[in-house]
């Protein structure tokens, strides 16, 4: 059972690298990670819009007891409403939660809160999977992990709702299929995702391109911390829009075999010409970020995320040694406030982050070597 301060054994490390940040995965040169997500309902119980404080409670603790039965030896239980703004933040930046279940606010117009019943199951060591209470659903599920792997990481989201499923019964209609929430979740309830590096589609213009194809596809782009979010670093979501009317196989083979391929070589595609033909092009902008980083006094986070950016870019075409590309995914989380703050120890203001930012950066960026 949980203890009481929130937390129950095993416990999460904020220094640690995510496994989705660690590299080495298939198509990591564009691809950073693979999340499969399944949103789930609890028979008996409404939907989270129109769900009391005690159904909400109910839910939590009832979620809470099926999931630490089934694998409480490798996944932490986390009571967000009884932990601090701060950590929902970490939790947040490292993809294991959404920004509006770190504000308690989903599902429930006018309420909301920090006291709002709700947690988080996260695997650890790894953070693979990560199992989302009282959000906009009962339950979401995902896995998420390195590089092109949405085949794995099905398998595995499979597992876990099955086990789940064995103590809980979900709202299904054999007509329509699993009942959710939003209408586009009806049906399975899965959602396909991958986080696409794209410097190279931005840097020529052809981004709103890929926006459009992928409207006329039902599928979503979106930034970094998913709906709603802008894009940092040149990080984008790819995910499919709607669940009705096909099987999750289908939706994995449209993504995978598809639509991925594409836009992998459409990318690199723009790569290679940017070598070809337009080297000094990406050779200033490779340098301009290093010489940023190695220099700035002063960095917002977007300012960041864009050298890092080009930086990784750099890596991954063979004009910059010296750091790893993991290394770089990690500056990239470090460089968001909240693990920003958790490195310096202490909370800083909005100003007071800007330096000390751009003194990590001028640290960890000094081993770079620009070979262009």
């Amino acid at each position: 059972m949980p203890e009481t301060n929130g937390h129950s054994k095993p416990r999460m490390s904020y220094d640690a690298t995510p496994e989705w940040l660690r590299g080495g995965g298939e198509a990591g040169d564009v691809v950073l990670s693979s999340r499969v997500r399944v949103a789930r309902n609890i028979v008996g119980f409404p939907f989270m819009s129109r769900a009391t404080e005690t159904d909400r409670q109910q839910i939590l603790e009832l979620c809470r007891k099926q999931i630490l039965d089934t694998a409480a030896d490798s996944l932490m239980f986390m009571d967000l409403h009884g932990i601090s703004r701060f950590e929902r933040m970490l939790l947040t930046e490292r993809q294991l939660i959404s920004r509006q279940h770190a504000k308690g606010k989903a599902g429930c117009p006018g309420r909301g809160g920090p006291d709002v019943p709700r947690g988080v199951a996260i695997s650890v060591p790894g953070e693979r999977v990560s199992i989302m209470v009282n959000e906009e659903d009962h339950l979401r599920m995902q896995v998420i992990s390195v590089g092109l792997s949405l085949v794995n990481a099905l398998e595995q989201v499979d597992q876990i709702d099955d086990k789940l499923e064995e103590g809980l019964t979900y709202a299904f209609s054999p007509r329509f299929g699993y009942q959710t929430a939003c209408p586009t979740n009806v049906g399975t309830g899965v959602r396909f995702g991958v986080m696409l590096h794209l410097p190279a589609l931005r840097m020529t213009g052809q981004l709103d391109k890929v926006r459009r194809a992928a409207g006329d596809m039902s599928l979503a782009v979106r930034g970094f911390f998913g709906e709603g979010s802008e894009a940092l670093g040149d990080l984008y979501q790819l995910s499919n829009q709607t669940t009705l009317g096909k099987s999750e196989q289908m939706l994995l083979h449209d993504l995978n075999n598809e639509i991925l391929p594409a836009v992998l070589e459409y990318e690199r595609g723009e790569r290679r010409r940017l070598m070809d033909r337009r080297r000094n092009t990406i050779d200033d902008a490779v340098g301009r970020a290093i010489g940023v980083l190695r220099n700035a006094r002063l960095l917002t986070t977007e300012e960041a995320m864009q050298s890092l950016s080009m930086i990784r870019l750099g890596l991954v075409l063979g004009l910059v040694g010296g750091m790893t590309e993991p290394e770089v995914n990690q500056l990239m989380l470090q460089s968001q406030p909240g693990h920003l703050q958790h490195t310096v120890g202490r909370e800083l203001s909005q100003g007071d982050r800007r330096v000390e930012r751009a003194n990590l950066m001028r640290h960890r960026v000094e081993p770079l070597d620009f070979s262009a």
